[in-house]
């Protein structure tokens, strides 16, 4: 008995020892499980995290900020200078060996060139070691030795307060830049700092110094900028009044002197009232008012000498481009350059239009295609003076500036007009109905001329505002002279500029049809009759008279 209870206590105790054998296997299964868990869950809070880091480092690459762009040339800066002293150690050493290999002396020579290399990279980057926002912290220059003297200096102070304040603009602009990138870069920072706290391998220690002695450069300079811009903001504020104080007393002085002018200018216009009420003689009364006039700019040009004879400078100026002017006032370069200006200003000749120049006995009619400052550039069309005269088109045509003081120049486009007046001639017979081929003409010229009437029409009345116009009729005009040959008939009708031959060519061949389809309208032209007499006549004396 005592045996098999024996057996039965070891049985049991055998099993229990399996049992918990298998239970502490079990325990370590859940455990290991539970590591690679956590494991798993750490490796993933990671990977989110460096997912958020690269998307605030491409959010920071998408600015294309001058300051990252800066910072980065900085360290390339540190790099190169770092690879250059490791060159330059290699190169003693190699020096230093008595018996150099064929493999060393390569070497040697490769590195003495690439240190050449770096050396020219260090030149250009020599500033960027030293502090990588030098340039952009230095704020612009400001020009403290503005003074306003005179009114064509209001709109230089006006200007240079305009670019300083776009310049402490922009600033600013930098600044704001450079802060939204320091709160990104700080959200790095944080991110790292979470990384830390689960990453047991320090696989991001490295990065995370890196961007925090970016961060505290950043940081630096964005104290010293805000420093910066405090002191260039109120050096702006003394400026800007100080120019805006001058401003003001330039342009009281101005309103002053245009007071005396308007003055000046009443006191003549009434001595000139008083003179043509006394003088009745129109001789005495020009002579007169020349003098008055003379006399009046004469005065005002010394109001305003002695009121700015202080600034010898702009004297001196003024004097010496008389002189220039007064030496080279008979020059035809100069006379073509005044006649520029009073073609370009005095809108007499556009680009585009149609003129006429009479050069040198010759008539060139065309396009105007250039205005330089010496010349007019033409091209010639073909024209009624063309085929009359020239009897040649398509020239280019340079015609000098100042043709216009000395040459006949017509303007067949001025202004809004784009029509001219053109006419078909024709004669007719003496016992032709004139009457009827005058009414026949009429409405043929009004027939193709109609549009080019309303046109005129519109364009005179546009006119009425810069000329004084009297004579505004744009409907056709038939005219009848006795000629030679027979009753000669003018029709006249409003045309476009250019192409008056053209309609010129429809009408004539129209009224010539519509003369030869009537029966008492006959066209006439030089004729000549040849009287044949076939029977002798006898004289009227006797032939065998003795003289």
């Amino acid at each position: 008995m005592k045996i098999l209870l024996f057996y039965f206590l070891l049985t049991s105790s055998l099993l229990f020892a399996v049992d918990t054998e298998k239970n502490i296997a079990a325990d370590k299964q859940e455990l290991k499980k539970i590591e690679l868990e956590k494991e798993d869950l750490r490796k993933e809070k990671i990977a989110e995290y460096v997912l958020e880091l690269e998307n605030i480092e491409a959010n920071i690459e998408n600015k294309d900020s001058v300051w990252m762009k800066s910072y980065a040339s900085y360290l390339t800066s540190l790099d190169v200078r770092e690879s250059l002293e490791k060159i330059k150690k290699r190169i003693n050493f190699l020096q230093r060996i008595r018996k150099i290999s064929v493999a060393q002396k390569d070497e040697l020579d490769a590195l003495v060139s690439k240190e050449k290399i770096l050396t020219s990279q260090i030149e250009k980057l020599k500033k960027k070691d030293s502090s990588p926002f030098a340039n952009i912290l230095t704020p612009p220059t400001i020009d403290e030795t503005v003074v306003i003297t005179n009114p064509f200096d209001i709109f230089t102070g006006i200007s240079l307060i305009k670019t300083m304040e776009k310049d402490y603009s922009d600033y600013v602009l930098q600044k704001e830049e450079l802060s939204e990138l320091i709160s990104l870069l700080r959200s790095q920072i944080f991110i790292y700092k979470e990384i830390d706290t689960i990453d047991t391998d320090g696989k991001y220690k490295e990065d995370a110094k890196k961007k925090s002695k970016q961060l505290e450069r950043f940081e630096t300079a964005l104290d010293t900028m805000s420093v910066t811009s405090e002191v260039y903001q109120k050096r702006l504020e003394i400026i800007e009044i100080k120019i805006n104080k001058d401003i003001e007393v330039q342009m009281l002085k101005i309103v002053r002197i245009g007071v005396i002018v308007l003055v000046v200018f009443i006191i003549f216009f009434l001595l000139k009232l008083v003179i043509k009420k006394y003088i009745t003689d129109n001789e005495r009364f020009y002579t007169a008012n020349k003098i008055i006039t003379f006399t009046n700019f004469t005065l005002i040009i010394l109001i305003l000498f002695f009121n700015y004879i202080e600034n010898v400078a702009y004297l001196v100026t003024i004097l010496g481009f008389a002189s220039a002017g007064i030496a080279i006032a008979m020059k035809d370069w100069f006379m073509s350059i005044l006649g520029w200006l009073v073609i370009v200003f005095g809108g007499s000749i556009h680009v585009g239009d149609r003129i006429r120049v009479d050069m040198d006995g010759m008539k060139y009619v065309g396009d105007v295609m250039d205005i330089s400052l010496l010349r007019m550039t033409i091209l010639e069309d073909i024209t009624l003076t063309s085929v009359m005269q020239n009897r040649r088109a398509g020239r280019i045509i340079f015609v000098p500036n100042n043709y216009v003081f000395t040459r006949m120049i017509a303007n067949y486009t001025h202004s809004t007009l784009k029509t001219v007046w053109d006419g078909v001639h024709i004669t007719i017979s003496f016992d032709s109905n004139h009457k009827k081929a005058m009414h026949i003409c009429k409405e043929i010229t009004k027939k193709y001329s109609k549009g080019y009437t309303d046109i005129t029409r519109k364009q005179l009345n546009k006119l009425r505002n810069q000329y004084s116009l009297k004579n505004t009729n744009v409907e056709p005009r038939i005219f009848s002279f006795i000629e030679t040959n027979g009753v000669s008939i003018d029709s006249w009708y409003l045309t476009n500029a250019y192409a008056t031959l053209t309609l010129r060519s429809v009408i004539s061949i129209e009224i010539v049809d519509a003369f030869n389809a009537e029966d008492d309208i006959t066209i006439a032209y030089p004729t000549q009759k040849l009287h044949v007499e076939t029977a002798r006549k006898k004289p009227p004396f006797d032939e065998n008279e003795v003289v």
